[in-house]
């Protein structure tokens, strides 16, 4: 099934989170069970947190480490759950947002939904309190609401952050055919249809840049919220979801929407931000995101950087975050264009702008995959239009693949024509758009291609307090 002609599935598969492979938890159910009092159990979370602090120093892949939080968290449920509610019919313990996801970094929030066959349930609720109450005597801080699936339905009328936070619902314990009920409940054909979910994430997306300067090159960024970090996935992951019931990014590459070599860059980008937040967790102790400029230095000797003649241990860490959230934002921008175009179904004929160029659907396109090998110039061109035509809003998903295929056109032949001169100091001399369109050469690797010395700095930080960005943002925020 082809990216433009995805048909709208329904999320009818439970989520299941992947196998995990740790012997303390074919032996934790049983050592739950002989613990008569809450500090028995808490003794057996600190000890198996322990544990997982010790892989994450020995550098065990960290996939492996958030899906075992997860696991580990499912096991103390089902056995609080068996031991405080087990004769309550018809309810349903579920996992929701994150940990619905089955990922838990060290201090991720954990949330979950006890789902109530009716409201109100006098005999449920005094069952509920004791469940929730032990959950804290042990140290599990818990994020909870009680709700019936009719009140589910009713909060996501008008929030789509709740409306985000149940479609990653997993069962944990309970009823499943209540779960079943509350998915039904949420389905697009009741509750905000693909479009209107598609549109609500992206201008979320847009305010939470915004907070952030729109860029994701601040020197102390939050690896979960910035541009570029692991919300920009997030969101992808969301849409892909209710759009054709992907519950893996694995999703994307079935339903053609990305390439096997664009997904492998997805999850590298993905593993790679984990591991980060992973270590802040575990450096700081408490649900830190932030990267401020102390945890870096910790972390990049945690991670075996190593301070070279040209450049320092933390310098080095910190570009390969800014190069892994740039390539993060390149394809955040190509997917959601995608979603755009298969979602949204516009059927507007194309407006012819030159022999290159047209216009779709208010989006710049190619007017064929081969323009850029037979005009190389049009690869600044495409630039030099986008400041021009104010209606535009972005560049058609098949002709930003088209640019990462042509960037090896631009050579030292290349960067010596003249006419090639001419189009670059039209984009830098234009009235409007100038650190935009900037700003996008670098994303889509061209600017780093044209000018190789800034190529070089892309991602570079000045390891002092004096600047606010990487040298290449900060060049650009100049010009």
């Amino acid at each position: 099934m082809g990216a433009w002609d995805s048909e709208l599935l329904e999320d009818t598969r439970p989520a299941t989170p992947p196998p995990i492979s740790w012997p303390l938890l074919e032996t934790l159910p049983a050592r739950l069970a002989a613990g008569r009092e809450p500090a028995a159990w808490r003794e057996l979370l600190r000890s198996a947190h322990e544990e997982l602090k010790a892989r994450f120093l020995a550098s065990e892949p960290v996939e492996e480490l958030v899906h075992s939080r997860a696991a580990l968290v499912d096991t103390v449920l089902r056995e609080a759950w068996s031991r405080h509610c087990a004769a309550l019919p018809g309810w349903a313990l579920v996992a929701v947002g994150g940990y619905g996801r089955a990922e838990l970094h060290p201090c991720s929030d954990i949330d979950i939904l006890l789902l109530a066959p009716r409201s109100p349930d006098p005999r449920g609720g005094g069952a509920i309190e004791a469940l929730v109450a032990f959950l804290w005597d042990i140290g599990l801080e818990v994020g909870h609401s009680v709700r019936t699936v009719a009140e589910c339905a009713e909060e996501c009328v008008g929030d789509v952050g709740v409306m985000t936070t149940l479609l990653e619902a997993r069962l944990v314990a309970g009823d499943a055919e209540l779960l079943a009920a509350m998915r039904q409940a949420l389905a697009p054909e009741r509750l905000w249809p693909v479009k209107q979910f598609f549109e609500a994430k992206v201008r979320e997306q847009a305010a939470r840049h915004l907070k952030a300067n729109d860029t994701a090159y601040n020197l102390e960024p939050n690896v979960k919220t910035g541009p570029g970090g692991l919300r920009d996935i997030q969101t992808i992951a969301w849409v892909a979801k209710r759009h054709f019931g992907a519950e893996t990014l694995d999703g994307l590459a079935t339903h053609g929407f990305l390439s096997v070599a664009e997904l492998r860059r997805l999850e590298q980008a993905q593993a790679f931000l984990w591991k980060v937040r992973f270590g802040l967790h575990t450096l700081t102790g408490r649900r830190e995101d932030r990267l401020l400029f102390d945890y870096q230095i910790r972390l990049a000797q945690s991670f075996g950087y190593q301070d070279a003649s040209y450049t320092l241990a933390v310098e080095q860490f910190m570009q390969r975050y800014y190069r892994t959230v740039m390539d993060v934002s390149l394809l955040n921008e190509l997917l959601l264009q995608l979603f755009r175009e298969a979602i949204l179904s516009e059927s507007e004929p194309p407006r012819p702008l030159n022999a290159r160029f047209q216009v779709r659907n208010g989006s710049l396109e190619a007017v064929s995959e081969d323009v850029f090998q037979r005009s190389p110039a049009a690869l600044l061109e495409l630039f030099a239009l986008l400041q021009q035509n104010e209606g535009l809003h972005g560049v058609r998903a098949s002709t930003m693949r088209a640019v990462a295929k042509s960037l090896w056109l631009i050579d030292e032949e290349f960067r010596q024509n003249p006419r090639h001169h001419r189009l670059f100091l039209e984009i830098l001399r234009s009235p409007v758009g100038v650190t935009h369109e900037l700003r996008r050469m670098n994303t889509y690797g061209v600017l780093g291609r044209y000018i190789p010395a800034f190529g070089r700095v892309v991602g570079r930080m000045q390891y002092d307090l004096f600047h606010a960005y990487t040298v290449d943002a900060h060049t650009l925020f100049v010009v």
